[in-house]
């Protein structure tokens, strides 16, 4: 599958003018949506977005951005089973070494059932992993 994971970091540069990594997150996502790519998410990152953009930016933001991207057939959703939590268990409990978030492990899991190895993120975490965030920390 040719598609980008869009983690939250990723979706609230690109919906914040004010973030740091604002213009980079937007042209990395504008080029994969021009190749024809698909962008990936899950539910869990949606419900974290949400919250974020509505503590960040306010209720009304946060509304346009699911008004956005609740129609788009260039995005694809995956529901966070509870196969696939229990998989994101075994990882947060097992890197002891790490900060990552559960919502995090759960994007891992289904980044690697799907074969997907870049993520529009910011978050360091997704390098730690193994993946390539785009455009990356800092």
């Amino acid at each position: 599958m040719k598609a980008l994971f869009v983690d939250t970091a990723g979706w609230v540069a690109c919906a914040d003018e004010a973030d740091p990594s604002h213009s980079r997150a937007v042209t990395v996502r504008d080029a994969w949506l021009e190749t024809g790519a698909q962008l990936l998410t899950t539910d869990y990152v949606v419900d974290e977005t949400l919250t974020l953009l509505r503590l960040r930016l306010g209720l009304d933001a946060a509304e346009t951005w699911w008004r956005q991207v609740e129609g788009s057939a260039r995005l694809r959703w995956e529901s966070i089973t509870l196969a696939r939590a229990d998989k994101a268990r075994g990882l947060f409990f097992r890197h002891r070494d790490k900060t990552y978030s559960f919502t995090d492990c759960t994007s891992f899991v289904v980044m690697r059932e799907l074969r997907v190895r870049e993520a529009l993120t910011t978050d360091r975490h997704f390098t730690q992993a193994g993946f390539l965030a785009r455009p990356g920390p800092g």
